[in-house]
């Protein structure tokens, strides 16, 4: 990672942000508005980040802020570059670091026909965003009248009202505003007269050059799609996590004696392609515990499921999970969903594939 800057309100700065093959353990902590995010790692060292709501009253004044701007869904390898990179700027300035994200994926407003499928809920992303050492995360409630604000209105107001920016670094193609109307130029013509910096970075490949193929959550949610879990977690810097509720299944698992907890997940978050996996499984008690995930539409019983049903059967465990929150991380891709003969090749399958996930996780 390499970058360089002069302190010149006014002024382009450019860095390289080069993706590290560094991972982050995964928060637990759920953030509340104007409450500080807590987290612990192991029982280690403690961090605090703020959580900042647009509508509430608060303004960081004091200290100014290193500000960066984005959807961050997934907080993934280029991400963590990015705050990495920034809060080495802020601590050659004595500043406190932010980032401004949003509640919702913008597309999801302003055109929703066509807005992507989130690797992180909000929930997750603040969480993560802690992990990275963040000082403060600013949340846009993201809505039709925020998509009518103008760029300058968002810079004049937000940035430099609310937060006190005195260095915004964004990427080199960033867009924001009504109409995507605002971009690095304006920044940088604003920030002269209002008093902070613009840096705008590009991703680079692991060899420090530009590159089409640098990390993004649009190339992560293509390889959850198509299959390649490894990809996508080696992008992520982590196994790719979904939340859901347990509910109330048909009672099918069970009956073949693999009890599984049937998760309901929300249809804006994305899931890999259909199969068996194996992973963790973070129970509401903060264990972490092994288990066989089963990702589909059940085709030995069901010719025409409608949607697909994710299954852990979490591996040496038998509780009472009904009503609550369960965190599943897809760790490895064990095989495809089959059509099986019978209820017994099933059954004899399905105790390969436990056997094979508590070799892989737990030795």
């Amino acid at each position: 990672m390499n970058g360089s800057s002069a302190r010149v309100p006014g002024r382009l700065l450019m860095v390289k942000v080069a993706c590290s093959r560094s991972t982050s353990p995964i928060g637990v902590a759920l953030p509340s508005p104007m409450l500080s995010l807590r987290r612990l790692t192991d029982g280690s060292v403690r961090s605090v980040m703020d959580v900042i709501y647009d509508n509430d009253e608060a303004h960081l004044d004091g200290q100014g802020s290193a500000v960066t701007i984005g959807a961050f869904d997934g907080v993934h390898r280029g991400h963590r570059q990015v705050i990495a990179t920034l809060r080495g700027l802020a601590a050659d300035r004595d500043l406190r670091t932010v980032v401004v994200t949003f509640d919702r994926h913008p597309a999801s407003v302003v055109r929703p026909e066509s807005a992507p499928l989130l690797l992180t809920d909000l929930d997750q992303k603040l969480e993560l965003l802690a992990q990275c050492g963040v000082d403060a995360a600013f949340v846009v409630r993201f809505d039709e009248q925020r998509a009518q604000e103008t760029a300058a209105e968002f810079i004049t107001a937000d940035l430099v009202g609310t937060l006190n920016a005195k260095l915004v670094t964004v990427g080199s193609d960033f867009h924001f505003g009504n109409k995507r109307a605002g971009n690095v130029e304006l920044l940088v013509e604003m920030g002269g007269d209002l008093g902070f910096e613009t840096l705008a970075h590009e991703l680079v490949d692991l060899n420090g050059q530009p590159s089409n193929e640098s990390v993004s959550s649009t190339r992560i949610r293509a390889a959850l799609r198509g299959g390649d879990l490894e990809s996508a977690n080696a992008m992520l810097g982590r196994p790719h996590e979904v939340r859901g509720v347990v509910g109330h299944g048909d009672g099918r698992a069970r009956d073949l004696g693999f009890r599984t907890a049937n998760l309901a997940i929300p249809e804006t978050i994305c899931l890999p392609a259909d199969g068996i996996y194996a992973g963790w499984c973070r129970t509401p008690d903060g264990v972490n515990r092994a288990c066989a995930i089963s990702l589909g539409r059940r085709p030995t019983f069901y010719e025409f499921a409608d949607t697909s049903l994710l299954e852990a059967h979490l591996i040496d465990f038998d509780a009472d999970l009904y009503g609550q929150e369960l965190a599943v991380q897809f760790v490895a891709h064990l095989r495809n969903e089959l059509k099986f003969d019978s209820v017994d090749a099933l059954i004899a399958q399905m105790g390969k594939d436990v056997d094979q996930c508590r070799t892989l996780l737990l030795g």
